[in-house]
């Protein structure tokens, strides 16, 4: 070629260093053999569009399996899936009633209270004297014999919900001898030998009311399922010791409600 032959000729006249220096420009400058089969260089603005089109192609973090959700509050819930049903917000106030039930029956070392009575006592369970009650019947137990068994003192409490109270009916305290007293005043399961005291309530009952048959036992727990409370103004006393607990009265401090 005229070029080359040129360069050639003129790279004979100059001086055998500076030739040299021409002849490795000209080669750096000449392109390699694996440039062929090398991809050719993309444009600056192409390489950034790539980039943002993989960024925008990645795969979202993977969760960690283990991790829950946080679960929402009622009032996120509702909001988020509107507003909740009367059946639903009944049913949230009940469970809570139940709950707070469970937890003070263990606190009176007793598994039978009625929720709704909880709601209107519980102010009265938290004062001191309360406290007081509370300590003092459980060392009674472990000293000797305290009816009624821990589990029936509150029975009284398990038949209706306080606001269906139609009639009240009070004893002095429960019957001290055993198997008698489970929580009704003047009520002994069936089976067990009517008291003198019941005895003479049918006999009224029968002068009161034409027709009345007294029952042959003494379970009054048909009475308790209509609304007649059945309270002893003692809920406790000691076996074979009428009146022991007299002082130690729960009755008297706390049985307030409006009917």
């Amino acid at each position: 070629m005229r070029t080359g032959g040129g360069r050639r000729a003129k790279l004979h006249k100059m001086p055998p260093k500076t030739a040299r220096k021409l002849k490795d420009k000209d080669h750096e400058n000449s392109p390699k053999i694996s440039s062929f089969f090398s991809k050719s260089p993309k444009p600056a603005g192409v390489l950034k569009r790539a980039r943002a089109a993989d960024e925008d192609d990645s795969p979202e973090p993977k969760k960690t399996p283990w991790a829950s959700p946080t679960p929402l509050s009622p009032t996120q819930s509702s909001s988020a899936g509107g507003q909740l049903s009367p059946e639903q917000l009944a049913r949230m106030e009940k469970k809570k009633l139940e709950a707070g039930a469970r937890l003070l029956a263990k606190r009176l070392g007793t598994s039978n209270i009625g929720p709704s009575w909880v709601q209107a006592l519980q102010a009265e369970f938290k004062k001191t004297y309360m406290e007081k009650l509370i300590s003092f019947v459980a060392a009674e137990r472990l000293k000797g014999k305290v009816y009624p068994p821990a589990d029936d003192v509150f029975t009284w409490t398990t038949a209706f919900p306080i606001s269906q109270v139609k009639v009240v009916i009070i004893g002095q305290d429960p019957y001290h001898g055993p198997k008698q007293a489970h929580g009704l005043c003047f009520s002994v399961r069936v089976g067990v030998q009517i008291p003198p005291s019941l005895r003479n309530m049918y006999k009224e009952l029968m002068q009161d009311i034409d027709g009345f048959v007294p029952p042959d036992h003494g379970y009054l727990a048909g009475w308790a399922k209509q609304g007649v409370l059945l309270l002893n103004a003692c809920l406790t006393v000691r076996e074979r010791e009428p009146n022991s607990h007299k002082e130690k009265s729960m009755v008297v401090h706390c049985i307030q409600w409006n009917l």
